[in-house]
């Protein structure tokens, strides 16, 4: 019996753990945006061209992946939660 209300205890999240999901989803879509802009400066000083900006290019790439990967995390944070709402 002891053993069965451990794990319903462990399987109930303290609000503190979920806050800290949300607050590193934004520091991970900040620095994938920031690494995305070195990543084009980096590509705009080695191989310069009229035609394109690497920067511009591959920041707006990161900020579309980013954006793409809280939303896919958000929905999976999301579905775990309802699911542990049933159990």
């Amino acid at each position: 019996m002891q053993h069965a209300m451990n794990r319903r205890m462990e399987k109930k999240e303290k609000p503190t753990a979920v806050w800290l999901k949300f607050t590193t989803l934004g520091i991970q879509m900040g620095l994938t945006i920031y690494l995305g802009s070195l990543l084009g400066q980096f590509l705009d000083n080695k191989f310069p061209s009229e035609a394109i900006s690497y920067y511009k290019l591959i920041t707006l790439l990161a900020v579309f992946g980013a954006t793409v990967s809280i939303i896919r995390q958000v929905i999976q944070l999301s579905k775990d939660e309802e699911s542990a709402k049933k159990n």
